[in-house]
């Protein structure tokens, strides 16, 4: 059976998105034998679904495995796959859609991976108990966005001194209230967790827009911030899985 992949993606205009994806795509392809594997946005820029469906089925292949890339599972999510199943009907191709980048342990090993990785670069020698951690994620109207931040909260918790979270938008805490709450706990030393797929705007400019002004408001001494998720070896190894799980199950 010739198979291909299709990521589907939020959409940013800075390049570095895309040039991670295209890594990303690479990699699962040769990892999970597809035919090809390519990406498209939901929004913002394309190439779009429409662009991407359309390309995936002048392919010869027998099944599209469609994959939304995105860290929630909330109304983007369904409102990408509502679009790609558009595309089937009449073309003969299997069409096989996976669950979302949430919920999944392996989040939760990145993110520590990343809060270590920032700890190295500062030259801090803490113990995992002396760090208070602070995840920012992007918010969404969706309910079971906040579902999916605590996952990785929850998992992060026992091994950090305090772990909270908040949101650059839509949602509260806002980060302001989020660094007010790490300021109560007078840490030590605070990482703060960019939690994004892509280095696009919000990582680049729109977090720190908030966060700097917060932290200087907030007189905290020792603070540090990670690298986001990116073309990370496990998030290629996540998507392959999530690949699987669905193909198996169908």
């Amino acid at each position: 059976m010739r198979r291909g992949l299709l990521i589907i993606d939020r959409g940013s205009r800075e390049r570095e998105a895309s040039e991670e994806l295209e890594i990303i795509c690479e990699k699962v392809r040769e990892r999970g034998g597809y035919e090809f594997a390519d990406f498209c946005f939901l929004e913002v820029v394309p190439p779009f679904i429409e662009d991407g469906m359309r390309g995936a089925l002048s392919k010869d292949i027998d099944s599209l495995t469609i994959v939304p890339y995105f860290l929630y599972p909330g109304r983007k999510v369904k409102a990408a796959v509502a679009d790609a199943m558009r595309y089937q009907e009449g073309t003969g191709v299997r069409f096989v859609v996976t669950r979302p980048m949430s919920m999944h342990r392996t989040l939760v090993g990145l993110v520590e991976s990343r809060i270590r990785s920032a700890l190295e670069e500062r030259g801090a020698g803490l113990a995992d108990g002396e760090v208070d951690v602070l995840v920012i994620g992007h918010g969404s109207r969706d309910p079971n966005a906040q579902i999916s931040i605590r996952y990785v909260v929850d998992g992060l918790r026992g091994r950090y001194r305090n772990v909270g979270h908040c949101f650059l938008e839509i949602e509260q805490p806002d980060i302001a209230a989020g660094i007010r709450a790490c300021r109560r706990n007078d840490p030590k030393m605070l990482v703060v967790v960019f939690y994004f797929l892509h280095e696009g705007a919000h990582v680049k400019t729109d977090i720190y827009a908030d966060l700097n002004p917060a932290l200087e408001e907030a007189g905290l001494g020792d603070v540090c911030v990670t690298r986001h998720l990116g073309a990370d070896e496990r998030m290629i190894d996540l998507v392959v899985e999530r690949a699987r799980e669905a193909e198996g199950a169908d």
